[in-house]
């Protein structure tokens, strides 16, 4: 049974208000998007690495892992004009591929501080339950609101999970999921997970991290540099 890591860099990265698409920003003498490919390059149990790349930037991509020696990278496929366009494109193209029952992990390109930790525990738990989504524990408390203004009504915490990627499902699922939802005129469901929801699937979840954030402001890339310097006191417990 095959692993790939399908890294989603299709994005333009408006929110990050640069001349350049975020997951190619340099940080530390290293575009994003290699801190985020050397993860699955260097995890045993991934064998092959997807890309779906903004439109233009195939051939930059393809420099990149040559230049940091990412040999896991094996296809580089198009985004779409959506997130779910772009999965969708990704998973399609990897059916061409791999077997139904071969297992897809879906990360974002903007989440360069996966661990091997997250990414194990998502295949664990695909292999175990068909698909695994990451998550982490609501720590804030968190308020309901209609206008965005004012709010007269809280959510228990305990009741939400935080979700970030990678997201494993098997390929054929993943490509069922998306044909159906062209059928069902689904068209800009915001990630995998809510896409199985709004089609009537049960999820399950896998472990993630306070660390694992993903790059959409600028705020985030200083959390990000600050992350790479970072090391753990050693009377820490783990």
């Amino acid at each position: 049974m095959a692993t790939i890591g399908l890294i989603i860099a299709g994005g333009s990265g408006a929110r990050m208000h640069q001349d350049l698409p975020k997951q190619f920003l340099t940080v530390n003498e290293k575009p994003v998007i290699v801190y985020t490919l050397e993860a699955f390059q260097k995890h045993p149990e991934i064998d092959c690495i997807s890309v779906v790349c903004i439109k233009g930037w195939e051939n930059i991509l393809w420099a990149y892992a040559k230049q940091f020696n990412i040999t896991k990278l094996k296809y580089v496929v198009s985004g779409g004009e959506t997130g779910q366009e772009s999965i969708r494109n990704g998973v399609f193209d990897l059916e061409k591929h791999f077997k139904p029952d071969d297992i897809v992990l879906i990360h974002d390109a903007i989440r360069p501080m996966v661990s091997a930790d997250i990414i194990s525990d998502c295949i664990v738990k695909t292999r175990q339950y068909g698909n695994a989504i990451t998550v982490i524990s609501c720590a804030e408390a968190m308020m309901q609101t209609e206008d965005g203004t004012i709010s007269v009504g809280s959510y228990p915490r305990n009741r939400l999970k935080r979700t970030q990627t990678p997201q494993g499902f098997t390929i054929g699922k993943i490509c069922s999921l998306h044909r159906k939802a062209i059928e069902k005129g689904i068209v800009n469901s915001v990630a995998s997970c809510t896409l199985m929801i709004e089609l009537g699937e049960q999820v399950h979840f896998s472990a993630g991290s306070e660390k694992n954030i993903k790059l959409t402001t600028v705020e985030d890339l200083d959390i990000f540099k600050a992350l790479l310097l970072a090391k753990r006191s050693e009377w820490l417990k783990n």
